[in-house]
Formats: C-alpha cells, structure tokens, sequence
C-alpha cells in the first residue's frame, strides 16, 4: 500500500515537474495559436506543429483547435511529411463535415496527392512501368472531384477541374505505358487489356490514339481478326489524320498499315 502511494506521488511530482519546464503551459488558445503561426512563416515546422497539437490537447472544443488541424495538415506537408498531411485532412474532414473550410480540406488533400503524382509522373524515363503504382493519382483525382462535386462555388474549384483534367491524361498515358512495355515484349493479351482498360476508361483522353494503335497490333498479333479489324475501323474514324496510318497509301495492298510499325516503338 504505502508502495503504491510512494510510486502515484513520484508520478505526480514528476508531472509538475515536466510542467513548470514548459514555457506553453499557461498559454491560451489565442496564443498558443499565434505562436504557432508565427514559427509557420518562419518555416520552423516542427516549432509550429508541437504548438498546433498542444492547442488541440487543451483546448479541444474550441474553434481554434479546429483550425489548428487543418493548419497541421498544411504545414506536414510543407515539411515533407505527406502520410501525416493526408491523414490530417481525412481527420478534418471526418470530424468537421460542415466546417466552412472543409473544403479547403479536400483541396489540400487533392494538392498533396497530386504532387505526389507528378512527381513519380516526372520520373517515367528509365522505369518498369508495371511496378509503378499510380494510388497517389487516384486519390488525387477522388478528392478533387469530392470538392468540385460538393462545393461547386468553392474558389478552390477551378483550380481542382484543371488538375482533373491532367490526372485524366496522366492516368491514360500510365495504361498507355504499361501496354506498350507489354507489347514490347510481346506479351500481347496484356497488352490488348491495358490498351482496352485506357480506352474504356479515359475515352477523350489524348493517349486514346495510342490505346487503340496497341489494340489492333495485339488482336493482330493474336490472331484476333475481328476484334483486329473493330480497332482499325474506331481508329480511322476517330483518328483519320493518326500518325499510324500516315504511311498506309504507299504500301502494297496486300501488307496491312499497321507493318509499318515496329513492335518495339
């Protein structure tokens, strides 16, 4: 007994001894929030961050502490720590449905995983494409398109529709890329799918020309004739002026236009 009174009084006085050595303890909110932005615009993330959270932890309830998440989130991903950024824009946005700026929220989230996305976009040269996973787009385009769907008004909405419309090319292309590193090696059945995939998918994307192009060389390749011969008609429908059916006039009638095309383009 006396034991455990000894050690419940050691952990009281080690308590108030961690307190009286921090310089935050009789802060306010108002403060604690001040103090925190200020160490922000001076870039000193982790300063900001550890006042951002103190204000959560004691005040709680407070619209402050709200704002404080959400300046969390920003300032994770400032200091290159976009797991936590994200995960503090889904707690935002779970906790604070009606918040005037949950918006926002949604955009940053969409910002963060889109600059994930360009960034492994930028670094396709020299890379297996099938290892690549494109999550980081997905989820890019799945928050922007939660904003723009939601809140229509948002000043952030303009901005979110024209990254969409990037994700959606880039999204193409990645199918794109993966079916002609198929292709290349003369996996045609995987080829056909992921050209079919980018097709089916991202119909009025720009690499659509591309996606069908793999179609008709892989069903060729196959064996698939009328499948074959389907692409080659959407293609020159869709595509009259296609740079894969350029050289078609000077070729013999009885060599298809798409020999011209080595598979290994």
């Amino acid at each position: 007994m006396l034991t455990a009174a000894l050690c419940v009084a050691a952990l009281f006085a080690a308590s108030c001894a961690t307190d009286s050595s921090d310089e935050t303890r009789d802060w306010s909110a108002e403060k604690l929030f001040r103090e925190a932005k200020d160490a922000a615009d001076l870039q000193q993330w982790r300063t900001a961050i550890k006042y951002f959270e103190k204000l959560q932890a004691r005040y709680p309830y407070g619209r402050l502490a709200q704002q404080a998440l959400l300046e969390t989130a920003y300032i994770n991903w400032k200091d290159q720590e976009p797991a936590l950024a994200v995960a503090a824009c889904d707690r935002f946005i779970k906790d604070h449905p009606n918040h005037p700026n949950v918006d926002y929220a949604y955009y940053l989230k969409g910002l963060i995983n889109f600059n994930e996305a360009d960034t492994w976009f930028g670094s396709f040269s020299g890379m297996d494409m099938t290892e690549r996973d494109p999550k980081s787009m997905e989820e890019a385009f799945d928050a922007f398109r939660e904003l723009t769907t939601r809140f229509p008004e948002s000043p952030y909405a303009d901005d979110a529709l024209a990254r969409m419309r990037w994700l959606v090319n880039a999204l193409a292309y990645h199918e794109v890329h993966v079916a002609r590193w198929y292709m290349k090696r003369g996996a045609w059945l995987a080829a056909a799918l992921r050209a079919q995939n980018a097709v089916r998918t991202f119909p009025r994307a720009p690499a659509t020309e591309d996606a069908i192009f793999i179609m008709v060389r892989a069903y060729d390749e196959l064996g698939m004739n009328d499948l074959r011969d389907d692409a080659d008609r959407v293609l020159r429908k869709n595509f009259p002026q296609s740079k894969y059916l350029a050289g078609a006039a000077a070729l013999k009638k009885d060599v298809p236009w798409w020999r011209l095309w080595d598979p290994n383009w």
